[in-house]
């Protein structure tokens, strides 16, 4: 029974993102490290980051206002 709940265990803990399987705790953004969950996080070059801060700084417009194209105003500080 001790393998049967080791089995079952380690199949709860399995996500799958980015095309492949990871243990839930291995998930982690490449910079910050911060757990991530499977569809909740970004991607480049096939490495996962967290949304915010990472991606975005990282990889985001650089510049300018971060709230361009949510409704944010694009006053001074965007153009």
């Amino acid at each position: 029974v001790p393998q049967l709940t080791q089995l079952l265990s380690t199949a709860a803990e399995k996500v799958t993102s980015l095309g492949k399987d990871w243990h839930r705790p291995c998930l982690r953004c490449e910079k910050c490290n911060k757990t991530l969950t499977s569809g909740g996080h970004a991607e480049h070059d096939g490495k996962p980051y967290c949304n915010h801060p990472c991606y975005a700084a990282l990889f985001g417009p650089k510049g300018g206002c971060l709230c361009r194209g949510r409704g944010g105003s694009e006053g001074a500080w965007g153009s």
